[in-house]
């Protein structure tokens, strides 16, 4: 099992004869030991340590510990702008939240990878997810980080920042409270290490006006404002990936039109506020899916009416404006012989979140008792977000995933894992395979090259020494 170190000096005294301190750096001395063992420790001390310092110095040592073995954060921007000049095709890139067990999920997911040749994948979490799962942004960059050298990884990490989405309703009352809000986001991911964010401003969509220009007006202008506001946070010249969105997802679907106003206006506002600054790379959109899918009554899923002619069509505007294609979100739960067909369509990026939630929790050997236990807490604590009509199984399908925080622990120190973990390699190898990501290192390795970024060492972690 794990440490959990309570402070800095019961930390560096696990590393020992793993990594050292030389000045202000850090260094591997046995990468081995580091990969089985070492950032083991790291990553449940990053996570569940009570100290700050103690957690502030194990995210450093996780994000120094990542350039040094080449595995590191990277920005998939010109993956995606060579996609869009049609250097490639065929291949679907899957963005997959990473709710629970998050360390393991990325060790499974590049162990997976390495086995096919894969490395067009990103590991993102949205804002809300953040909130319930109890996974701030260094958290989560750190836990990712470190289940890629655990994976043994060499190369790109992609870590994105999903749905930095605007409340309408917060909005209205204060649109540059809210504004900010999403502004603080953005600056916190990219600090915490993100080079890839997704700014969902289409809840600002109105229909009410009678131009698609003025129904995206608000949607294209804060986009096009958080864009400016980002590419001056960039470090190293590492241009970040920003995709935007057009179509909120679980309704009406998106259209051409729709999208190439949104477009033109978000080019015209972004040459105003940062003349010459690269734009979007991606844009979501809605074809007919749902995040999370619809529940029924006896506990399956609603099947779905996706659209890909809509998503062909979407993904070829998107290309004439020099984007990567459209970004499909709410797929995980659709049903695998649909998988296939997104590379065709030319769908840039397919968002994956709740399967694997699912997965983990209908797992035959997760603990029936701490099933119990999540059902309940669910009861007593998300009872004002059960829906009138919904049958109990409905309600906790629905609310689970406000226990994966409170759950956190248990979550990550299952003595069955292992299975579980199993079953979620098979669903990726499958969604690979699918998707078409096997054999996309070389074609990862072309186009994206990691620049090292090393981050100061926390005073605290100086003073230790």
């Amino acid at each position: 099992m794990p440490q959990v170190a309570g402070s800095i000096k019961e930390l560096i005294a696990a590393l020992d004869g793993i990594v050292r301190l030389d000045g202000d750096k850090l260094v591997v001395v046995d990468e081995n030991a580091l990969r089985t063992r070492g950032v083991y420790d790291l990553a449940w001390t990053a996570t569940f340590t009570e100290d700050e310092a103690t957690r502030e110095a194990a995210q450093w040592m996780v994000w120094e510990a990542s350039q040094a073995v080449g595995a590191m954060s990277a920005s998939i921007e010109e993956l995606y702008r060579a996609r869009s000049r049609g250097e490639y095709e065929g291949m679907t890139v899957p963005a997959i939240n990473l709710r629970a067990q998050t360390f393991d999920m990325a060790r499974v997911i590049l162990e997976t990878a390495k086995k096919n040749d894969s490395a067009a994948v990103i590991f993102e979490l949205a804002r809300s997810e953040q909130t319930y799962t109890f996974q701030r942004v260094f958290e989560y960059a750190t836990s990712v980080l470190a289940g890629a050298i655990a994976a043994g990884w060499k190369g790109p990490v992609f870590i994105q920042g999903d749905h930095y989405q605007f409340n309408m309703k917060k909005y209205q009352a204060d649109a540059e409270k809210m504004t900010e809000e999403i502004r603080k986001g953005c600056r916190d991911a990219l600090a915490a290490g993100y080079r890839n964010i997704d700014i969902d401003s289409s809840t600002l969509v109105d229909l009410s006006f009678d131009s698609l220009d003025k129904q995206q007006h608000e949607n294209y202008s804060r986009a096009a404002e958080l864009t400016a506001m980002i590419r001056t946070l960039e470090v190293d010249g590492v241009t970040v990936s920003v995709g935007g969105e057009i179509g909120e997802v679980g309704k009406a679907n998106s259209s051409p039109a729709e999208l190439k106003a949104y477009l033109d206006g978000f080019n015209a506002e972004l040459a105003k506020r940062a003349p010459g600054a690269k734009g979007l790379s991606k844009v979501s959109v809605q074809t007919g899916t749902s995040h999370g899918g619809t529940p029924l009554a006896d506990g399956g899923v609603a099947e779905v009416a996706l659209d890909f002619n809509v998503l062909t069509e979407l993904s070829k505007v998107a290309r004439e404006y020099g984007l990567s294609g459209a970004v499909q979100h709410g797929a995980s739960t659709l049903p695998d012989d649909m998988f296939h067909k997104f590379p065709a369509t030319g769908c840039a990026e397919i968002h994956l979140a709740t399967g694997f939630q699912n997965a983990l929790y209908e797992h035959p050997a997760f603990p029936a008792e701490l099933h119990k236990e999540i059902e309940k807490w669910c009861f007593e604590n998300a009872a004002d977000e059960r829906k009138p009509g919904q049958t109990d199984i409905q309600f906790v399908y629905t609310s689970r995933k406000k226990a994966i925080g409170p759950f956190k622990r248990q979550l990550w120190d299952l003595k069955t894992k292992d299975q579980i973990l199993a079953s979620q390699a098979a669903k990726v190898d499958f969604l690979f395979k699918q998707l078409g990501t096997p054999g996309s290192r070389a074609l990862v390795e072309k186009y994206v090259k990691p620049t090292p970024y090393h981050k100061p060492m926390p005073e605290a972690l100086k003073a230790a020494r």
